[in-house]
């Protein structure tokens, strides 16, 4: 049930974007299919683990309440990518060690790396 409910918590787009000092610094994440789900972070991955879980606690607070879960707006791309065993084990080791799953913490990685290049 938790592998599903996980691959449930995947369907839903999030986006991320930096906080100016005056919002306190970090990162912010926000879920635009569930109004008002958001949490932040001080770096990037930790901004999605915390979103991560807050959307769980929407989740669980729709259900709760009986209101009916918005439906993801668009759906997820997915390709398959063959990896070394060496950088997998490395992925999988640092989703572990920020709590999130090895398909958030690559979505972080490459949102990072197009928000930079984007930045130059």
């Amino acid at each position: 049930m938790r592998i599903t409910a996980n691959r449930r918590l995947d369907e839903y787009q999030f986006t991320v974007r930096p906080l100016s000092k005056e919002e306190g610094g970090g990162y912010l994440v926000e879920y635009p299919d569930i109004p008002g789900c958001m949490s932040d972070g001080e770096t990037i991955e930790e901004a999605i683990a915390n979103g991560r879980e807050a959307l769980r606690d929407c989740m669980e607070v729709f259900n709760e309440s009986g209101r009916k879960i918005p439906k993801p707006s668009i759906k997820a791309a997915q390709w398959r990518q063959r990896l070394p065993r060496t950088l997998y084990s490395k992925l999988t080791k640092q989703a572990e060690n920020e709590g999130v799953s090895i398909n958030s913490l690559v979505t972080a990685i490459i949102a990072e790396a197009i928000g930079a290049k984007q930045a130059r």
